[in-house]
């Protein structure tokens, strides 16, 4: 497999006589696959990044290819009134994501869990599933470069894993993982996480809007391009459940699942605005999980 390392800093600095300074190195990074992040630095200052230039997508892992693929897709896409700013993450912040599905994401998986789409201090910031800052940088062990979208709405800035507030979501989501496996390795063994839809959608108002109250004509041409990723998917990790986290993933999850003949299943969604997520969300949703079967 071609690739290269480079070292990204505010030095800068490449093997032999090849000089990258710092926006240039970006620009590697963004047009090339970051697949992995070695977790040394040296003086708090160095990253390691393997790149893989785009130029071969054949040699990349399945689940890389298959998510690029869905970001180029969703891309073309457009949103009239009241969507105000589409953020895709699949673009800006393909650094971490790419990196999360090298680690996580090349072997078979009992069971899938599967997400609406971004949340705004979630992977909309970190490029990663329920991705709460916290979260990501020490339990699953990632920090890669998040550039800026083109457009951005001024309440919700993309600042990437500078961003201050929490994923409320994501954090309870990660800590009933962190709770349960020693390890984010251990809980990677046998599950991943996902979203179905890898857009976010923000309102003039700065509010977001979700991808079920979009009208018909934009939907339907979103939902096709998410329903063939996630095939694409679930043929990708082939896992025995696929788990809905809220109604409407589940939904989504079960018409796909269905065909491929894998079990679904749903769990209460751990969003603060849900009053039931707020009694004992991890408790709860464990319970379900061992009553479908999925754990015990």
């Amino acid at each position: 497999m071609l690739a290269f390392w480079v070292l990204l800093s505010s030095v800068a600095f490449a093997p032999g006589n090849l000089l990258f300074d710092l926006s240039t190195l970006r620009q590697n990074v963004q047009t090339g696959t970051v697949i992995q992040s070695q977790k040394r630095r040296l003086c708090g200052a160095f990253h390691f990044y393997r790149v893989i230039p785009n130029s071969k997508p054949h040699h990349l892992p399945p689940l890389i290819e298959a998510a690029r693929g869905l970001g180029e897709n969703v891309a073309s896409l457009h949103f009239a009134s009241p969507v105000a700013f589409t953020y895709n993450p699949l673009e800006y912040a393909w650094a971490p994501h790419a990196e999360y599905l090298y680690r996580f994401g090349q072997s078979h998986k009992r069971v899938v869990f599967l997400g609406m789409n971004p949340g705004p201090f979630g992977m909309v910031q970190t490029g990663i599933p329920f991705g709460e800052v916290a979260a990501v940088r020490e339990w699953l062990g990632i920090s890669a470069p998040v550039n800026q979208p083109a457009h951005q709405h001024p309440k919700r800035p993309i600042l990437g894993f500078d961003c201050p507030r929490s994923e409320v979501s994501g954090r309870r989501l990660w800590s009933l993982f962190a709770a349960r496996f020693k390890s984010a390795d251990a809980f990677f063994k046998d599950h991943f996480v996902a979203n179905y839809c890898p857009l976010a959608f923000v309102e003039e108002s700065g509010a977001n809007r979700t991808p079920d109250k979009l009208p018909t004509s934009e939907r339907d041409p979103l939902f096709a391009a998410c329903d063939l990723h996630l095939r694409r998917m679930l043929e990708i990790l082939q896992p025995e459940w696929i788990i809905g986290v809220g109604a409407f993933a589940a939904t989504r999850a079960a018409e796909v699942a269905g065909e491929l003949k894998i079990q679904s299943g749903q769990i209460l969604h751990p969003s603060p605005a849900s009053p039931l997520a707020n009694r004992d969300w991890s408790g709860t949703v464990t319970r379900q999980l061992v009553t479908l079967g999925v754990w015990r």
